[in-house]
């Protein structure tokens, strides 16, 4: 870690003081950015409100309601990996007060807190008769289960979606559902034993040791464990004396000399809470990547690629065409002509999805060698809020099929694509994914959203990326990037202006389709708040 301005250097770590005091705060989840779901279907939006902060606070909590920026670049792959600030500390010392504070005053979109509590092993019936008398040491390193933490952590810093075990305090084990986590920018990790593992140590790209008073730890653990987690106070007592007051002088203790910071008092400490939040904003500076720039001067004047399949321009394909380009036609039949392209392209897409021989009995009790869809599932993604208009054509033809979202919107400062939202079906990565856009330009939203698949294991040779129309440069963008990407399409035009809108284009699809007015500035790709 770089140098820090502020603080006393004292045995290779700095120690920040101040004389106020701060109290134990409840534990947050996950930071996921909302999108409101109360906006009338005719007001339209921009991708960034400039007079309100990116966040909603709540007693509880607080959400970052702002976009993520690109965490891959023109090439598709990872290059920026989430900058992970270690905390570490004695039982009760006020680590997730500290995470609270970090995370409020960063105040940057897609912040995942990450406690070490989730990730306590799996008790044998005869440890789980030895906790229940409060005999189980849970504050030694053996009680952690460090290869699925380190696993976890790795995975969650280069970008990937994972799911975090729910340890249940009171019974002493794993709830059968864990949680999923994904898309985080920052990654707070808290825990006793943070700094106990060598592996884990080198996740880190800061450490910090939370330092507290060990008789202001022991009254913060009594009231904790009596009020949350059902615990009378002589076995609070008598674990600590047994377990937790050893364990802090014999492991955890002696790694503060591993840490970059120490923080005395916890979260009332503003000076050492600005610091390290200095810092990490500079760290992300330089993360900062630009993709669309990119984008519009990279792979340009080259054939099309193998991996595009345009709809037949057929007289009645050119026709509806003409008709949804014309700028006069009617909202009613703008609507109309595009369902039945839509209709088109996706039973053209479904042709492309893997299928095996099957032979049936007729009613007349002959074989017929047909064909069936040879996979486990279909699943289709829409990319709010227009490409939510292709939903009822998959659904009229595969029949319960799954359904997930994902919104993008142009951030109007930066003119990066951010994402903001997803809601994706379980388990998506052993599907075939359609994923639907009605205009791609740049193929910057489209990449993202190809992306966010492949972070959830989706395999990209399993992904067909359907659009009802699309630039040149979206085309090569996307398959540049992704290569074993189906890319579908009903025509293909050649230009996109300085504006990133194609040309000669149909003009913004999802104002077009839902009747809403669309400002000046608007782009091809630019998503919009979903209407439910």
């Amino acid at each position: 870690m770089n140098s820090l301005s502020t603080g006393a250097r004292i045995s290779g770590c700095w120690t920040l003081r101040q004389d106020s005091g701060g109290g134990e705060a409840e534990s947050l989840d996950r930071l996921l950015p909302t999108v409101s779901t109360g906006l009338s279907p005719r007001k339209r939006t921009t991708s960034q409100c400039k007079s309100e902060p990116p966040l909603l606070r709540t007693s509880k909590r607080t959400i970052y309601t702002a976009g993520r920026p690109p965490w891959y670049n023109e090439h598709g792959t990872q290059s920026k990996e989430a900058f992970v600030i270690g905390l570490c500390g004695g039982s009760a010392s006020g680590k997730t007060t500290v995470a609270r504070k970090i995370i409020e005053a960063l105040d940057v979109p897609w912040v995942v807190l990450l406690a070490m509590d989730s990730f306590y092993k799996v008790l044998s019936p005869d440890q789980q008769s030895l906790a229940a008398a409060n005999n189980y040491n849970f504050d030694h390193p053996d009680a952690f289960d460090f290869s699925l933490l380190n696993h976890t952590l790795r995975k969650l810093k280069l970008g990937k979606s994972v799911k975090i075990p729910v340890y249940d305090f009171t019974t002493h084990g794993r709830q059968k559902e864990w949680k999923t986590v994904y898309g985080a920018s920052v990654i707070i990790f808290e825990g006793i034993m943070a700094f106990a593992d060598k592996e884990l140590l080198q996740l880190l790209d800061m450490k910090i040791f939370v330092e507290a008073d060990s008789d202001i730890r022991l009254v913060r653990r009594l009231r904790r464990d009596i009020t949350e987690r059902g615990r009378d106070i002589e076995g609070v007592i008598k674990q600590y004396n047994k377990y937790v007051k050893p364990a802090f002088e014999q492991y955890i203790e002696p790694t503060m000399r591993l840490a970059d910071i120490v923080v005395p008092r916890g979260g009332g400490n503003m000076v050492a809470i600005d610091l390290i939040v200095q810092h990490v904003h500079s760290q992300l500076e330089e993360r900062e990547l630009s993709v669309r720039a990119a984008l519009a001067s990279a792979h340009q004047a080259q054939p099309l690629p193998h991996s595009l399949s345009v709809l037949e321009s057929t007289p009645q394909v050119r026709g509806m065409h003409t008709i949804i380009r014309n700028k006069e036609t009617s909202r009613d039949e703008f609507i109309f002509y595009s369902k039945r392209l839509m209709r088109l392209l996706i039973e053209r897409a479904l042709s492309f999805l893997p299928s095996q021989i099957h032979v049936v009995k007729t009613p007349q009790g002959e074989d017929y060698e047909g064909r069936t869809f040879h996979g486990k599932r279909i699943t289709g993604v829409s990319i709010l809020r227009a490409g939510e208009t292709m939903e009822p054509a998959l659904r009229a033809v595969c029949k319960d099929v799954r359904i997930g979202k994902i919104l993008i919107q142009t951030n109007q400062d930066t003119g990066e694509p951010e994402l903001h939202y997803l809601r994706l079906p379980k388990d998506i990565g052993e599907d075939h994914v359609v994923l639907m856009d009605c205009t791609v330009s740049t193929g910057a939203a489209a990449m993202m959203a190809v992306r966010v698949l492949l972070d959830h294991d989706v395999r990209e040779d399993k992904i067909l990326l359907v659009s009802l129309l699309m630039a040149e440069m979206g085309v090569h963008s996307v398959a540049y990037a992704f290569p074993q990407v189906q890319i579908l399409t009903t025509a293909v035009d050649k230009k996109v202006n300085d504006l990133f809108h194609i040309i000669p284009g149909i003009g913004n699809f999802g104002d077009r389709y839902f009747g809403t007015d669309a400002p000046p500035d608007w782009s091809d790709e630019e998503m919009d708040e979903p209407s439910y």
